[in-house]
């Protein structure tokens, strides 16, 4: 008798079935993974599908104006306000604006909920972020005996040194240096031999041991040594180091004094409070000794950019100190982000103010505003998320999540996305088709038919729609 077999559904809830352990590396892929920059052309106009941006083409070349301002330094000090609904963008804008500016220019961003901390005042997180958004370039020449094969001559029996007598050499010539004792204690603390590649700098004394000269090698197959080539170029040189630091680096490193080294000393640094309120003393401390690099010419200032977004959840308090902040000389450029109309200002009672922002400090902001997405840019969006997370999608799927977006909102169409590629996947294809959202609509409500299913006294009806 023949055994004959009949398909079974899979329901939604149902586990995957078992597959084979995939080698493939997996990245996590965050909200705004495809935002790659403004997408403006050198002109400054923008394209319409450019740098991962869809639509905005308004917003994007105003921020694109802002840019240039930052990065020739003439925006310093104001404040730029992205001003628009829930779900157009004003994230995204910051976060191309940083990818403009490059990883040279301090971006530090922040939401409006972080100054409301136990550990430090609303004022010093704010203060906090400022400085960290100012950046300091340090330019360091060090003069170095570069890395060379050391000869030492003096053994450790003599009971005093008084100087040591260093042959360094390299491709280009040898050098004999009559150096301090210091730093042959130096070199015996890294036990530095003859063949050994080493580097001393001329300025501190310090010696470091990069490895054992080739030209030592033996025909071992398996060795602990560390083989380097011998060096190129001149024994002593000029090196020119450039280091990267914020203000808030100098502050905290500043702050934080180090203790001694007994029990008890240890064991109060391990009961403080992980973070220190830096007193504005110590910053214009700082402040003086980095003004007195820059007028030496070793440093120079490179101010950034604070992002706050949700901006209208800050109190009076700290829109005025705000305003405070933005007339600091050392200020950064600073943008704003709401999704408010006309709203209470927190902390007051009656002062009602355009986003929720008082007017004195909107009255510094350079306001930008960002539209609504409609169906057709909705479906770029869809598309271009899709292509980043890897998904197919069928027929006639792009216009139904255009709709939902258009319906719902363009964050809930989006959300469908993976959910429903899960779906499909238990189903045993490898795109996701119309079915798989009108399922997912069936499990999941975008906020629009939740707030629908409210009733008249404030609570969830959800048997009606």
């Amino acid at each position: 008798m023949k055994a004959t077999t009949t398909p079974s559904t899979v329901a939604h809830n149902a586990m995957p079935p078992p597959s084979a352990v995939s080698t493939t590396r997996t990245s996590r892929v965050a909200p705004h993974s495809h935002i790659k920059g403004l997408g403006l052309t050198p002109e400054g106009l923008a394209v319409s599908d450019g740098a991962g941006f869809i639509g905005q083409t308004n917003a994007r070349e105003a921020c694109g104006v802002v840019v240039e301002l930052i990065k020739s330094r003439k925006f310093s000090g104001r404040a730029l306000l992205l001003a628009g609904a829930p779900g157009t963008g004003k994230t995204a804008l910051a976060l191309a604006v940083s990818h403009e500016l490059g990883v040279k220019v301090p971006f530090c961003p922040m939401v409006g909920s972080e100054v409301y901390s136990t550990e430090v005042k609303k004022t010093e997180v704010l203060a906090e972020a400022f400085r960290r958004a100012i950046g300091l370039r340090i330019k360091e020449t060090k003069e170095e005996l570069t890395p060379a094969e050391a000869e030492n001559p003096l053994s450790g029996y003599g009971k005093t040194v008084s100087h040591v007598i260093v042959g360094l050499k390299t491709v280009k010539g040898t050098k004999q240096l009559r150096l301090d004792p210091t730093i042959y204690e130096a070199m015996l603390k890294e036990k530095i031999v003859v063949g050994d590649v080493i580097y001393i700098e001329a300025n501190t004394g310090a010696v470091k041991r990069v490895g054992r000269s080739d030209a030592y090698a033996s025909s071992y197959d398996l060795e602990s040594e560390t083989y380097v080539p011998l060096p190129k170029g001149d024994v002593h040189k000029r090196k020119e180091l450039v280091q990267d630091v914020t203000l808030g680096d100098l502050d905290a490193a500043n702050a934080r004094p180090q203790g001694g080294q007994d029990i008890m000393s240890v064991m109060g640094s391990l009961m403080k409070s992980g973070r220190t309120e830096v007193t504005e003393k110590l910053r214009k401390e700082v402040n003086k000794v980095v003004k007195g690099y820059v007028d030496q010419g070793v440093a120079e200032v490179i101010p950034g950019v604070v992002f706050i977004d949700e901006v209208h959840i800050l109190d009076i308090e700290c829109f005025t100190y705000l305003n405070a902040l933005l007339e600091s000389p050392m200020a950064p450029t600073v943008i704003l982000a709401t999704n408010r109309g006309n709203a209470v200002v927190r902390g007051t009672t009656d002062v009602v103010s355009p986003h929720g922002i008082p007017v004195d400090l909107l009255d510094r902001c350079l306001i930008v505003k960002t539209d609504t997405y409609n169906r057709e840019q909705i479906a770029k969006v869809v598309q271009l998320r899709a292509n980043v997370e890897g998904l197919k999608l069928g027929p006639g799927v792009l216009e139904r999540l255009a709709e939902e977006g258009e319906r719902g909102s363009m964050r809930y169409a989006l959300q469908l996305l993976t959910p429903a590629s899960i779906l499909a996947g238990l189903s045993g294809r490898n795109q996701i088709e119309v079915e798989d959202i009108g399922e997912m609509n069936e499990l999941f409500l975008d906020a629009k038919t939740s707030a629908r299913n409210i009733g008249s006294e404030g609570g969830f009806d959800g048997g009606r729609m």
